[in-house]
């Protein structure tokens, strides 16, 4: 049974390009080389052809991973977003009330996460201590480098 992740329709659009990808374009890429190395002559001393089917057999593993977790894609309907609440898909504006520093992140899955595109997953510990809590809220989040002390400053979509 596969896990349930939830997309946005960007993020759904990108999982199904990189599964394309992987078969039209690595496949083939990868059948080549196997070929290429088989040509060569004996396989039992042929390092090349070894690396080739390694190659291959991660390949193959990736796309099936890819495959599941777009059997448990579920789209998020960008309509009922609430802003009301800290939750999936929202952009959240946060200050470190000990530093004063500010940053905003938006809170998405972790299939499409990327903190340079200040894109948060879900399950990092500051994202869950912000699940649910309302703008004004000061939440305390247990990071691995200790407790910090968070102030939502805005919630929007």
């Amino acid at each position: 049974m596969s896990t349930v992740t939830y997309l946005s329709e960007e993020g759904l659009k990108k999982l199904k390009e990189e599964i394309e990808q992987l078969i039209t374009v690595e496949r083939s890429k990868i059948s080549k080389q196997i070929a290429e190395a088989r040509d060569k002559g004996d396989l039992s001393e042929n390092a090349e052809y070894d690396a080739a089917k390694e190659a291959q057999g991660l390949l193959e593993m990736k796309i099936a991973q890819l495959q599941g977790t777009l059997s448990g894609a579920r789209v998020i309907d960008e309509s009922k977003i609430d802003t009301k609440t800290v939750q999936l898909m929202n952009k959240v504006k946060i200050k470190n009330v000990k530093t004063g520093a500010v940053m905003e992140y938006a809170i998405v899955s972790e299939r499409e996460a990327n903190l340079k595109e200040k894109r948060m997953s879900v399950d990092t510990p500051i994202a869950k201590g912000l699940i649910g809590k309302k703008k004004g809220d000061k939440v305390k989040v247990n990071v691995p480098a200790g407790e910090m002390i968070f102030e939502i400053l805005d919630i929007s979509f």
